[in-house]
């Protein structure tokens, strides 16, 4: 069989490039050995967020006579069932690309798929191994989460993001190794639903990604749910004891010291999924776990690309499906513009949500980039007042020189939907001007992006 595009992977890089490519007048065909949506859409991005939803309602059942609502009866949080949900979440959205698959007349091969040679896939499975030609082949096969010597996950006591996702009993206490996306959506997770949570972080920052304010501002936010955090600690082991209960070896800035939990969750980054993907039998070699591409997303040989987390770029969803796009793009001739890496939203889905786009503070002045800096609490937010979500505040990032937008960092309530527009201002190059003077509906969450700008020429209303 002859296709124009092979895609491996149906993450949410492979599926999309599936579909433009099909929408291009490609014959395609995408190769998957599990569910449809890879990683992101069954085991990543949307089961957390249905996980993180209950845990939200939790809170507020708990919470409801705050809001003037009397419930008679304690508020249980049963784990089953809200697995249950998350994975029903899972399999629809799955079914969904499934639907995409059929609606744009793409070939699904299932099984695993790799590089047998220049324009030949092989794909294996249970019937046996069967060849296909491409003219182009994109590789997509994501990544799964990281795991260190030194921290022997057992699936049981101590585990990854993937058994955490499908936990069969919540544990009194757990230690989160890691306070990147992963580790901190799950320890909120676990903190909502009423397990003591120790964080455990080798950065001096919690978050460490995210600009020192924001990282700050969400430490008390996990302290004030009783979480006890560690920045600035090294993991020097962990194992199971002769009791069953798990022990944490830590040297921070109190000395070493041993943490003892139920469990401990090691969310400390990703591999990338490069092994028996044939790469070594035309030749393509990885730098620091990652395949180099170049402008487009062609590798080293012709006709092979690789798009998402196999690449040097960040490892995000959106990041993925947007190289999808650019890479079917160039190879359909269509010269696409190059992505901007400099705007690209991070998002954070705790509570307070996090939500981040362009340069922090402390990356603006290692680049010598005076600025203008303007803030908004939420505390002064009608909109987080009434619904009684007043933490976090908006930030502001502009070049005094330019008057232009270079970063925007959020903490608060539905900050993740807020983002979107600073992301665009970045994009076309608005001032603070421009956005001190866009009239923003009220009462609004995004009011504050308003006032944060006015701040930050110097004439704040609220502020």
């Amino acid at each position: 069989m002859k296709y124009d595009i092979i895609v491996i992977g149906s993450g949410p890089g492979g599926y999309v490039a599936a579909v433009r490519a099909a929408q291009a007048g490609k014959r395609t065909a995408i190769v998957e050995r599990e569910a449809l949506g890879g990683v992101c859409l069954n085991w990543g991005c949307i089961p957390t967020k249905a996980l993180l939803k209950s845990a939200s309602v939790y809170h507020y059942v708990k919470n409801a006579a705050a809001y003037g609502i009397d419930i008679e009866g304690e508020a249980k949080a049963d784990i089953s069932k809200i697995v249950a949900r998350s994975r029903g979440v899972a399999e629809t959205m799955s079914k969904g690309i499934d639907f995409l698959m059929k609606k744009n007349k793409i070939d699904v091969l299932r099984g695993h798929g790799s590089i047998e040679s220049n324009g030949v896939v092989a794909v294996e499975n249970e019937e046996g191994r069967t060849l296909y030609e491409a003219d182009h082949i994109i590789l997509a096969t994501g990544a799964r989460p990281r795991q260190m010597p030194f921290i022997p996950v057992d699936g049981e006591k101590i585990i990854t993001s993937r058994e955490a996702l499908v936990i069969k009993e919540l544990p009194e206490s757990i230690v989160v190794i890691g306070s990147g996306a992963i580790g901190s959506e799950f320890a909120f997770l676990f903190a909502q639903l009423g397990v003591k949570v120790t964080i455990v972080e080798y950065l001096p920052n919690l978050m460490p990604l995210e600009d020192e304010e924001v990282s700050k501002t969400m430490e008390r936010a996990f302290r004030k749910m009783r979480a006890t955090v560690y920045t600035g600690t090294t993991v020097k082991a962990a194992r199971v004891n002769d009791e069953g209960r798990c022990e944490v070896d830590i040297e921070g800035k109190k000395g070493a010291e041993t943490l003892v939990a139920d469990m401990v969750l090691a969310a400390v980054g990703i591999k990338t999924n490069t092994e028996n993907i044939g790469l070594e039998k035309v030749g393509i070699e990885l730098e620091r776990d990652k395949i180099k591409v170049d402008e487009h997303y062609q590798t080293a040989v012709e006709g092979i690309y690789a798009i998402g987390d196999l690449i040097p770029t960040p490892a995000l969803a959106h990041v993925a499906s947007a190289e999808a796009i650019h890479c079917v793009d160039a190879i359909c001739d269509r010269s696409p513009q190059p992505i901007d890496y400099s705007t690209i939203p991070s998002c954070v889905y705790t509570s307070p949500e996090v939500a981040s786009v362009g340069l922090t503070e402390k990356q603006a002045a290692e680049k010598g980039i005076e600025l203008k800096v303007g803030r908004f609490q939420f505390t002064a937010s009608g909109k987080a007042a009434a619904a009684g979500e007043r933490d976090g505040f908006v930030k502001l990032l502009f070049d005094a020189a330019t008057d232009k937008l270079i970063g925007a960092h959020f903490v608060g309530m539905n900050v993740t939907e807020m983002i979107a527009e600073p992301t665009v201002a970045k994009a076309l190059g608005a001032t603070a001007e421009v956005l001190a003077h866009t009239i923003h509906p009220h009462p609004t969450m995004n009011e504050a992006v308003m006032e944060a700008a006015e701040a930050a020429l110097g004439h704040a209303i609220h502020g």
